[in-house]
């Protein structure tokens, strides 16, 4: 079991590492811009995580090694972020304004979602799962949208936007229903589909208002609690 979980572990960590490396690298190097780049990273890296579950072996181990590779990152924002480590591509590819210091708000609380999530929900149900898809997907394109194409600010809350919030939907559902899949497929989970669709619809606009009225960065932590609370009460 150890052995499977360790080859399972090489895999999401070299897979991590590779993805951020590589946006930190085109960031650097202007292929992406730095003003989305903190958000491709913030789309990419969940699913990435996620979908490498499976190659775990499910046993009571699985949890606590998979944590170890959201664990890393973790560490390595709060080390750049307090200015102990210098990493130029991850500053500049996770900051809005290139300050070190940001990485202590929004990309921090990011990987503390993820490590909570991981080790309290993991496979055991779907609820941990559309959490951070939600986060990732939804969240993540919420800001890329709002600021691209938000003429319309929301009546509620005047710093988000009706097609952030739009994206936010879209994104959320689409990314949730596609992990979702993936590990149905795989066997990973076992769950009734039409049933999650419906579910998930509510999961997702829960969220979505959440995000709507929660300040910028925070809502790497309202987000997945609010899609949390929701997806238990739906009884995803």
């Amino acid at each position: 079991m150890l052995h499977n979980n360790l080859f399972a572990f090489i895999i999401t960590l070299t897979l991590s590492i590779l993805w951020l490396r590589f946006v930190g690298y085109a960031t650097v190097r202007h292929w992406i811009p730095n003003t989305i780049s903190r958000k491709v990273i913030h789309i990419g890296t969940g699913p990435l995580f996620v979908a490498c579950w499976v190659l775990f072996d499910g046993s009571v181990y699985s949890r606590y090694i998979a944590a170890i590779v959201p664990l890393i990152s973790t560490v390595q924002f709060f080390l750049a972020g307090i200015g102990k480590l210098k990493d130029r591509g991850a500053i500049e590819s996770m900051s809005r304004s290139g300050d070190h210091r940001e990485l202590l708000n929004g990309p921090f609380l990011y990987g503390i979602a993820f490590i909570v999530v991981t080790l309290v929900f993991w496979m055991d149900s779907l609820v941990g799962i559309v959490a951070l898809m939600v986060l990732c997907g939804g969240d993540g394109l919420a800001d890329i949208f709002g600021k691209r194409f938000g003429s319309k600010l929301l009546p509620w809350s005047q710093k988000k936007t009706w097609a952030g919030s739009l994206a936010m939907l879209a994104g959320g559902y689409a990314l949730s229903l596609l992990i979702t899949g993936l590990l149905m497929i795989t066997g990973a989970v076992v769950e009734g589909f039409p049933v999650i669709l419906l579910k998930l619809v509510g999961v997702v606009l829960v969220s979505t208002i959440v995000e709507s009225v929660s300040r910028s960065d925070v809502d790497n932590l309202t987000v997945p609690v609010a899609a949390i609370i929701s997806g238990i009460l739906l009884q995803l």
